[in-house]
C-alpha cells in the first residue's frame, strides 16, 4: 500500500509546506500523517495476513487457488507460443499475462525465502 500512497502524500506534504509557515508545525503535521500512513498499512498487511491464514486452514480448493490460477495464466502463455490461441489477441492483453505470470512467481519465490529466513531465525533464537 505504501508505493501507491507514496504520490499522494508527497502531494499533501507539498499542500502542507505551502500553507503551514511554521517549520516546526510543519514537521509536526508531517510525522503525524506518515504515523497514519504507516498504521494504516500495518493494519491492512494483518488484514491480509488473516485472509492467508484463514485459507490455509480451509478446504483443499481454498489453499490452492492461487496456485493453480498461476498454473492456468502459464499454460495460457505456452499455448500463446505454441500457436494453440487465437493469433488476434492484442499484444497489451499478452504483456499483461506475462507480467501476472511473473508478479506471481516473484511473490511466491520472495515468500517461501522469507518464511524459510525467518523459520532459521526463530530456530536461532530458540536456541539461544
Amino acid at each position: 500500500m505504501l508505493p501507491l500512497l507514496a504520490p499522494i502524500a508527497k502531494s499533501i506534504f507539498s499542500t502542507v509546506d505551502k500553507v503551514i509557515t511554521s517549520k516546526a508545525e510543519k514537521e509536526k503535521i508531517k510525522a503525524e500523517l506518515q504515523h497514519k500512513i504507516i498504521t494504516g498499512d500495518l493494519k491492512e498487511i494483518e488484514a491480509a495476513a488473516t485472509v492467508i491464514q484463514l485459507e490455509a486452514q480451509g478446504t483443499w480448493l481454498q489453499r490452492s487457488w492461487r496456485p493453480i490460477m498461476m498454473l492456468l495464466f502459464a499454460g495460457l502463455m505456452v499455448a500463446h507460443w505454441f500457436g494453440f490461441t487465437a493469433p488476434n489477441i492484442p499484444e497489451s492483453v499478452q504483456n499483461s499475462l506475462l507480467d501476472i505470470i511473473m508478479i506471481g512467481v516473484g511473490g511466491y519465490t520472495v515468500g517461501r525465502s522469507a518464511e524459510k529466513i525467518g523459520q532459521q531465525w526463530q530456530n536461532k533464537n530458540k536456541k539461544q
